[in-house]
């Protein structure tokens, strides 16, 4: 192979210098035996260095050697040498019949790889426009600098009913005339060169907001001009829809200033009922007196509030204010949590001993939720604290006095209570010497939409929201009877609040058993089903309320005439949870 290469002419040798394209021979061995000077710039040595080494030495990845072993040539096979990116031909090279080499002629395409690859970054631009012009709201419209029209999307197809094959390739100046516009954008701010907004009627019918703007080439040309294109009806819609929505935020932040300063803090109570407002100046008037007070309504109306502001609003606004509630402790500890107990009176009691919640209270007031609940043996106690205000504690014989207004609270008919012999003639009448009945929600209405909109306010603010609510649950709400008055209505405005995933809190919202009519809420469909089958799921709710409305066993129990363990066999058997317990 060298000998065969040694005998080609100067003038052979001289043509193949001049060709551009870098020249690489090998023999049969796989090492160098001609290279041109374009292959000698591109490796960085002179022939002499190159001829007689390995070619694998000279490029790493070369694959010239393989085609010898193959006897098919190659064509169009990148190659990268020194950062360079080529394109080599390669055959076998023979003489007669004997194949003595092989030859690799290369072609420079690195220019060409930067530009395949600036191509297809513009190509993924291009796609990306596309996309962010397809995925818009808006409908938009695109001209060139005489006003052809170019691009138009899908938005602007449903905004305006006009399909993008009735004006791709017009000018506007054709639109116009031919009524498919009142006027155009367009043509104004090639007149102009400055963005222009204006009211356009469309042959559809419809009326949008146009905003066109032009973008000029580096000679200071309109390029392009960009139109967006809004439906003025959808934002007159969405225009009104906020208004009312900022109306009933307004009239809801209203109604909390006012409840804040008649209430002086009380803002849970919502005096938009007449019998809510005299209830309230009847407190007031109360809390200048040391009368004992007994406030009775149906669990969750407010009682406990009444009870604040007749402490707050008094003499005794700066002394301790103790609430217990008789039915939530067992029995046996409440006369120890009432009246405390002296060193050593039980087994398990404190060694110093302990004050109880009247001692806690001296000066100030105590609160006595459920005082229906308050066990018959300790109602004569309570009976002496009334008459005496003095206590004794568990295991002492010693009298302690207790400057202490007393307030107390029952959801109960005391008076059947007392029929029944379950509650004490006297301390009934002891206790009733002032009684406020605060009325249940469905009494007094017009308190339903003033409570929804201040429990809104309370808990977008609490867990920092600005939601609404839709006027449809507005409506359900307004014809419920809420039978847990208004801690019920709280609980839901709160529990919506939290888990309503958007800003409109509508009717999917609520919970399942709001969802229908009222009969659908309150008896369980028949369907194909066994009578015992129905019956089982209408026990279920039933004890469900129970549960919500008289918290304790014990008081479910009382309510629903049957025994204790009964209430709590139910319970478990529809695996009704009751944390009051």
């Amino acid at each position: 192979m060298n000998e065969f290469l040694l005998s080609i002419s100067p003038e052979v040798k001289a043509l193949l210098d001049s060709i551009h394209n870098p020249i690489i021979a090998i023999d049969t061995t796989g090492r160098a035996v001609y290279c041109n000077h374009a292959f000698e710039k591109i490796v960085g040595r002179c022939t002499n260095d190159i001829v007689g080494q390995e070619l694998t030495a000279l490029i790493a990845d070369s694959q010239l050697y393989r085609i010898l072993q193959t006897g098919k040539q190659e064509l169009a096979k990148k190659l990268v040498i020194e950062g360079h990116t080529f394109m080599s031909n390669r055959t076998i090279f023979k003489v007669g019949d004997k194949v003595i080499g092989a030859v690799a002629i290369l072609q420079d395409i690195s220019e060409l790889e930067s530009l395949s690859s600036e191509l297809e970054h513009t190509r993924q631009i291009s796609d990306e426009l596309e996309a962010i012009i397809e995925s818009s709201y808006d409908g938009i419209y695109v001209t060139d600098g005489q006003a052809r029209t170019i691009r138009v999307n899908s938005a602007y197809e449903r905004i305006t009913g006009i399909k993008r094959e009735e004006v791709l390739g017009r000018t506007m100046h054709e639109l116009v005339e031919d009524g498919f516009f009142n006027e155009s954008a367009t043509i104004r701010v090639l007149e102009t060169r400055l963005p222009t907004s204006l009211v356009q009627r469309i042959k559809t019918g419809k009326t949008v907001m146009v905003t066109g703007n032009p973008f000029f080439d580096k000679r200071q040309n309109i390029h392009l001009v960009v139109t967006n294109v809004r439906d003025v009806s959808e934002l007159n819609r969405l225009q009104q829809k906020l208004e009312t929505l900022e109306k009933q935020r307004n009239e809801a932040q209203v109604e909390a200033r006012q409840l804040r300063e008649t209430l002086r803090g009380h803002g849970e109570i919502v005096l938009r009922s007449k019998k809510m407002q005299e209830l309230h100046k009847t407190a007031l008037r109360l809390s200048q007196v040391e009368s004992t007070v007994l406030i009775q309504g149906e669990s969750g109306v407010g009682k406990e509030i009444i009870a604040d502001i007749i402490h707050d609003n008094g003499p005794r606004h700066k002394m301790p204010f103790i609430k217990f509630n008789c039915a939530a402790f067992p029995d046996q500890l409440v006369e120890a949590e009432l009246f405390g107990y002296a060193t050593g009176a039980f087994t398990g009691a404190n060694k110093n001993g302990k004050a109880g919640l009247f001692e806690a209270a001296i000066g100030g007031s105590i609160f006595l939720d459920e005082i229906g609940e308050l066990p018959l043996h300790l109602q004569a106690k309570f009976l002496r604290v009334l008459q005496k205000r003095e206590i004794y504690r568990i295991g002492d014989s010693t009298p302690i006095t207790v400057d202490v207004r007393i307030i107390a609270a029952t959801n109960q008919d005391l008076k059947e209570m007392v029929r029944e012999k379950k509650f004490r003639e006297d301390l009934f009448f002891r206790l009733n010497v002032i009684n406020l009945v605060v009325p249940p929600l469905r009494e007094r209405p017009e308190s339903i939409l003033p409570f929804t909109y201040h429990f809104l306010e309370k808990y977008n603010s609490l867990y920092r929201f600005s939601k609404q609510i839709d006027q449809k649950v507005i409506n359900l709400f307004l014809e419920y009877d809420w039978p847990g008055n208004v801690r019920e209505l709280e609980n839901l405005i709160e529990q919506m609040v939290v888990i309503t995933p958007g800003e409109i809190i509508d009717i999917q919202s609520l919970p399942d058993r709001w969802k229908g009519s009222t009969a659908d809420r309150t008896l369980p469909a028949i369907g194909e089903r066994p009578l015992n089958e129905i019956m089982s799921e209408l026990e279920r709710s039933l004890l469900e309320q129970a549960v919500h409305l008289h918290k304790t066993t014990r008081n479910i129990a009382k309510v629903l005439q049957i025994n204790q363990s009964t209430v709590v066999r139910k319970l478990k058997r529809y695996d009704i949870k009751n944390d009051n317990d």
